[in-house]
């Protein structure tokens, strides 16, 4: 396989960065037929391949973030992550202008400074363009974006060979958009799992991976699985057989090894037979302490908890992450220390398993008693927006007038994220009460003093490495 943009298959020239760059790459897009031969061609594993080699093995496949707006910087970035970080698979983070479809001001950014964009404009670059990315690297890439409405940028991706897609029709609105209504994002991913059951039937598995991170810090893990249970059903009944669900590492070992062990168990509860289904772990989403040392302990941190909690990918940080967007060296650094988790001289780690198991429970009920009444409706999709507006699912902190946001989720004193008020949540008494005596001691309902106590508990790592034994 040729590993440098290739003008052969692409049918472009050499890639040139300038007024009218982008436009030179703009085709209309090719049949799903021939999107599916491409790949077939390309002489490259497809991303669900990769995930399902990884958990064969018994190894946690690694992942880092990246995108920048310049094709050129982008194909480098990409090929010094693979070269000197040996990822499994490769990220193409799309641009704010994209993920909200305003095509016209991301190719007026690329024309202008493609520095200014804070990702990759797949869809103004054009579908070739795309296809020269994929040729440049000998991993799969995955399009992590953040639309409410994606159906265009997918179609992209399928035509550029990418088989990894991440979001949904939940967890890339409401914890994003303000006024985009649930019905429609519901349906616009509709669509786009629709599409992805049309490339199964044509022999091509796209992975769809379910952004349960959600607001990324101090998600209640049943919230996080919950939502991620609704949109799975949802994909799963429109052909999808391959879903990826992405936890957000909250910083409480147990409860996350919990977590990400619950997911199979979610699926063989929920899914249809037959469908793969992976756990991933976005390391910790939170602040990040500015030291180095610490940062990278952190690190360390969330790889060890995605090995024991058999996590079959991770996405990594890095210990630049307290200022700002970090460089390709740290990436790497950060990929490098987080692949070391996967020694084999490490299997002589042990954890509380009764207290995982117990915990693994709660997490399972919690998530049962949220998800089945929706589940139960005639049509799933009414349901979901109905059982929002109503506050029967709600989730922490959310940017949408569309989620009423009444949970609030604290820290207990071991570090474990419980609820302190579960707003319209369908939770028993005896699950209530369980959260109640949690946080017994772990602060007032007194606006100011919870909003010092919500402030603290999001700093958590900011702090933990001053508290002997910590993190926990």
């Amino acid at each position: 396989m040729n590993h440098q943009p290739d003008s052969g298959r692409t049918g472009l020239p050499p890639v040139s960065e300038g007024p009218g760059a982008a436009a030179q790459a703009v085709a209309p897009l090719p049949s799903l037929a021939e999107s599916v031969a491409y790949v077939r061609e390309l002489g490259k594993p497809t991303a669900a391949e990769v995930l399902g080699e990884a958990r064969a093995r018994g190894r946690v496949a690694l992942q880092p973030r990246c995108g920048v707006g310049s094709h050129v910087q982008m194909t480098t970035l990409l090929q010094d992550l693979e070269r000197h970080g040996s990822p499994d698979i490769l990220s193409l983070t799309i641009d704010s202008h994209t993920r909200l479809k305003r095509f016209d001001k991301a190719e007026a950014a690329l024309r202008r400074n493609p520095a200014d964009l804070n990702g990759y404009p797949l869809v103004t670059h054009g579908w070739q363009r795309g296809r020269q990315l994929n040729e440049s690297v000998g991993v799969p890439l995955e399009i992590r974006h953040g639309s409410p409405d994606a159906r265009l940028l997918f179609e992209t991706a399928v035509a550029s060979g990418i088989t990894s897609f991440e979001g949904g029709g939940i967890s890339y609105n409401l914890p994003y958009s303000k006024a985009v209504p649930l019905s429609e994002s519901l349906a616009a991913w509709r669509d786009v799992d629709r599409r992805c059951g049309e490339l199964a039937e044509l022999g091509l598995v796209i992975d769809r991976e379910l952004f349960g991170t959600l607001t990324a810090v101090l998600v209640p893990p049943s919230i996080s699985l919950a939502i991620s249970v609704l949109e799975a059903v949802a994909a799963a009944r429109e052909g999808v057989k391959c879903i990826s669900v992405a936890y957000p590492q909250g910083g409480h070992c147990e409860q996350d090894v919990a977590a990400l062990r619950t997911v199979p168990e979610l699926a063989a509860r929920y899914l249809p037979e037959g469908t793969e289904v992976h756990a991933v772990l976005h390391e910790y989403m939170g602040p990040f302490p500015k030291d180095r040392g610490d940062a990278e302990d952190l690190i360390l941190y969330g790889a060890l908890v995605a090995r024991l909690g058999g996590a079959t990918k991770l996405i990594t940080k890095t210990y630049q992450e307290a200022y700002g967007i970090p460089d390709t060296r740290a990436n790497i650094d950060g990929l490098v220390l987080a692949a070391r988790a996967n020694s084999p001289l490490l299997s002589c780690l042990r954890l509380d398993e009764d207290r995982i198991a117990e915990e693994q429970e709660w997490i399972l009920r919690e998530v049962a008693e949220i998800v089945e009444p929706v589940l139960a409706a005639p049509e799933l999709l009414p349901a979901i927006a109905e059982s929002f507006a109503s506050g029967r699912l709600d989730i922490p902190f959310s940017a949408s007038r569309y989620a009423l946001s009444e949970v609030i989720p604290r820290r207990a004193p071991d570090g474990a994220i419980r609820y302190q008020a579960t707003g319209g949540l369908p939770l028993s008494n005896t699950l209530k009460r369980r959260n109640e005596q949690a946080l017994a001691t772990g602060g007032g309902e007194e606006l100011g003093e919870m909003v010092r106590g919500l402030t603290a508990d999001i700093n958590y790592f900011l702090t933990a490495f001053d508290t002997p034994g910590a993190p926990r």
